[in-house]
Parts: C-alpha cells; sequence; structure tokens
C-alpha cells in the first residue's frame, strides 16, 4: 500500500493525537473516516461516522471499503478498571471484531509503555490486554507504544506547562521518561502502512530520539524553557502524590486526574522506550526536537487562552 492514498478508518480522530493523524493523513493525500459523537464541521477528505465503539452499525460503517485501521482511541484516566476495561479492552476488541469482517488486513494499534507494566495500574493492564487481543486477531498488525505525548490540542501536560509559567514545577520524586511530539508520533503512525506484499508485524517504541530519556526534573527545566520562564523543578515524595489523589477524588469525584492509577504510573522509575523496539531508521526518524515541539505547544496554548 505504500505510495498511493488510501482510506484510512480511524477510531479517537477527535481526540488530541486523532486529531494531529487526520491533518498528517489529509496531508499525505489520504481519505480519513472517522468516529464522532457529536456534529462535526464538513472537511474536505474526512466523512465523519456519528457513533462510538460501542455501536456496532458505526464500527461496520467506519472500515466498510477501507485499506487499513488504525486505532487511536482509548481511556487514560478512569476511576476503576471496569471502565478502563470497557475503553481499553472491549473497545479494541469491537474493532478487531469490525476490521475481520469487513476483510480489512492492515491494523495499527495505539497502544502505551504503561502496556509493558500490566500489573502496575489498571490502565497498564487495559492496554496490555488490548495488545493481546491485537496480537492474536491473525491481522496484519504494528502496535506503537507511545511515551508521554506532547504538543498542541493536548490537556494532560497543559497542567505543567500552566505551573512553569508560574514558575514552580512538580514532579515524580525519580525515575526517567520519554517523549514524543504528537507531529512525529502520527508520522510514525502513517509509515508502518506497508506494501501489498509486506507484513509489519511488529511492536515499536518511539521516541524524541534522546538516549536514555529525560529525567523530571530536565523535562520540567525544558517546559520552563518553552513558556520563557526559569524554572524550580520540585520532586514531590509519594505519600504525597497519594494524598494528593485522595483530595482530587473528594473533590472531582470520578472525573478527577490525579487518581491512584495515575499516581502508581507516574512513581514507576522507567518510562523510557526501549531502543530494541525503536522503529528502523529507514521507516521512520524523529524530526521535530523537543525544545522546538514545547515551545509550539506552548504558543498555542497562549493562543487558545490557555496560558498566558
Amino acid at each position: 500500500m505504500r505510495n498511493r492514498h488510501r482510506t484510512l478508518a480511524v477510531t479517537g480522530g477527535t481526540g488530541f493525537v486523532g486529531r494531529h493523524l487526520i491533518d498528517a493523513a489529509l496531508a499525505q493525500g489520504h481519505l480519513v473516516r472517522a468516529l464522532t459523537r457529536s456534529p462535526r464541521p464538513p472537511r474536505d477528505g474526512v466523512q465523519w461516522i456519528y457513533g462510538s465503539m460501542e455501536k456496532p452499525l458505526a464500527l461496520s460503517q467506519l472500515v466498510a471499503g477501507a485499506d487499513a485501521v488504525i486505532h487511536v482511541a482509548g481511556v487514560v484516566s478512569a476511576p476503576s478498571r471496569e471502565e478502563f476495561a470497557i475503553g481499553n479492552v472491549e473497545g479494541t476488541l469491537a474493532v478487531v471484531d469490525a476490521a475481520r469482517a469487513a476483510g480489512i488486513r492492515r491494523f495499527v494499534h495505539v497502544s502505551s509503555l504503561a502496556a509493558r507494566e500490566p500489573k502496575l495500574s489498571n490502565y497498564g493492564w487495559s492496554k496490555a490486554r488490548a495488545e493481546i487481543i491485537v496480537a492474536a486477531s491473525a491481522l496484519d498488525w504494528t502496535i506503537v507504544r507511545p511515551p508521554a505525548v506532547f504538543g498542541p490540542g493536548d490537556r494532560e501536560m497543559l497542567e505543567l506547562f500552566r505551573a512553569a509559567a508560574r514558575g514552580l514545577v512538580p514532579h515524580p520524586p525519580g525515575g526517567r521518561l520519554s517523549v514524543i511530539a504528537a507531529q512525529d508520533l502520527v508520522r510514525l503512525l502513517l509509515a508502518v502502512l506497508p506494501d501489498d506484499d509486506e507484513s509489519q508485524a511488529a511492536i515499536y517504541e518511539p521516541d524524541d530520539g534522546r538516549p536514555g530519556g529525560w529525567a523530571h526534573g530536565e523535562f520540567a527545566q525544558a517546559i520552563g524553557m518553552a513558556v520563557g520562564r526559569r524554572v524550580r523543578a520540585q520532586p514531590v515524595p509519594g505519600w504525597a502524590m497519594r494524598a494528593g489523589a485522595k483530595i482530587d477524588a473528594m473533590v472531582r469525584g470520578p472525573n478527577a486526574k490525579l487518581t491512584d492509577d495515575r499516581v502508581s504510573y507516574f512513581l514507576h522509575d522507567d518510562w523510557v522506550a526501549n531502543p530494541e523496539f525503536r522503529p528502523p531508521a529507514h521507516l521512520w526518524r524523529p524530526q521535530l526536537a523537543t525544545l522546538d515541539g514545547l515551545a509550539v505547544a506552548a504558543e498555542s496554548y497562549r493562543e487558545e487562552g490557555l496560558l498566558k
């Protein structure tokens, strides 16, 4: 399928990564079908399918006649394992079943580094289960495990940018992480679509190209540079993070962002992409330097009125 325009069925197309994916796909001349739960303005090259992964008819319409499925949709924060299972496990199974029923061969699945540690958090457990479903699907699959993703439109890192603008960025007490710009991630999701006679069954862990990743304090300083502020990176003890999760649960209930599950994830000391799973250089390399990408993200927040 390389070097020709395709029709791509995309889940999660209204989310942060999905919006970047649709932009990149259209720029390459592809046609996109994407699910939406609410009306969307018309857009050349995009067919919006009203519905969700819980609706078999919507999934059938999404995948009918498509050349490939790129499954981006997923739940990153939920109050219970059951809700992670519904969004990440049952949702993935439904999309896989729809692709098989439609005779689609190519399936690209967006997972997470959290899948490497399924016992650590409900989120990681659900992403690991989803990977098992994809790998056992008999489709021609590729699994991409992004590290922390940043870029215009992201809301997960917005609070870090706001904290940097105030001059103090709290962060986990130890460990290292890899990061990747959304613009580079979606380039990979499109790059792994192979020729008709190829198979790319593989798991990839992309990153920004920084060997050994970032210490949390280093990344906090990088965000400070992006917002034009010298910041103090403040490690937060695990007990304090767990206390903060309890307070967030009391204040925001099921909408809490800092959950016990996320604290378990944050306190793990190794969220660095494994070089053994790096995409081959002939296929993909990161192009957007992290400092530049963070500056682009900061400017987009300012344009939205989200960052002073």
